[in-house]
């Protein structure tokens, strides 16, 4: 759920005394790049869903989610970066069905997240560059601890859910499960300030070329969980009309 790649044993590496550094400009690069598969394999699925391939649809997105899983893992320990825009087309696949579902039963509530995603991207940035919110140690230290709760949560509601138990504000549209939607949209945003501060520290810090891979995926990271966040709330809040 959080980024797993930015942390500070890469922002601490020694400076790089030959080859070309990482750059901010390089980083975004890449993003668009990974955004780019990411909307393919999405688009992908989207139009075998629209075609009453339901079962193929279904067979996508769950692979799409457990290899994307998987894969995100080993990238976080291994730092092998050719595997990053494997997760990201993994990726595309599970929020291609899975946004496809959630149109079929709420009309419209695709276009409402993507909208509200790139709000909360451009809104933080912003921020970020206002120095409104600063990344001190104390934030990110902040920010991991709720990002980390959430993840616990999520995993005891997915283990629970293989004996029939489900922890009720994950799923519920009670006043308390949107207020957990709500906690975990802006928590999911506030990571995206970690991610920009890891970019831009990294680049001040003549990281290797490469790191820009590593930056590009824990940007993208957030922002699929930020969407997901995003697209659950909006689906609790029309239940309740």
């Amino acid at each position: 759920m959080a980024n797993p790649v930015l942390n500070e044993n890469f922002v601490e590496q020694e400076r790089v005394l030959q080859g070309e550094p990482m750059t901010v400009n390089g980083t975004i690069q890449i993003t668009a790049f990974l955004g780019i598969l990411l909307i393919a394999a999405a688009a992908f699925v989207w139009s075998r869903f629209t075609l009453g391939f339901t079962d193929m649809v279904m067979a996508l997105t769950g692979g799409g989610a457990i290899v994307g899983f998987i894969v995100a893992l080993i990238i976080a320990f291994t730092r092998i970066k050719y595997l990053i825009p494997v997760y990201a087309a993994c990726e595309g696949l599970f929020l291609g069905g899975i946004s496809a579902f959630f149109e079929a039963s709420y009309p419209g509530i695709v276009a409402q997240a993507v909208v509200g995603t790139f709000a909360a991207l451009f809104s933080m940035l912003a921020l970020y560059k206002m120095n409104v919110i600063r990344c001190t140690d104390k934030f990110r230290s902040v920010i991991f601890i709720a990002t980390a709760s959430i993840a616990v949560i999520y995993v005891v509601n997915f283990i629970g859910s293989f004996f029939h138990f489900a922890v009720p504000v994950v799923n519920s549209s009670s006043l308390m499960g949107i207020g957990f939607s709500v906690v975990a949209v802006i928590i999911a945003a506030l990571n995206l300030i970690v991610d920009f501060d890891f970019i831009e520290r990294g680049a001040r810090n003549y990281l290797p070329k490469d790191m820009e891979w590593y930056g590009a995926f824990g940007l993208m990271v957030t922002m699929v969980w930020l969407y997901m966040e995003i697209l659950r709330l909006l689906a609790k809040l029309q239940d309740r009309r």
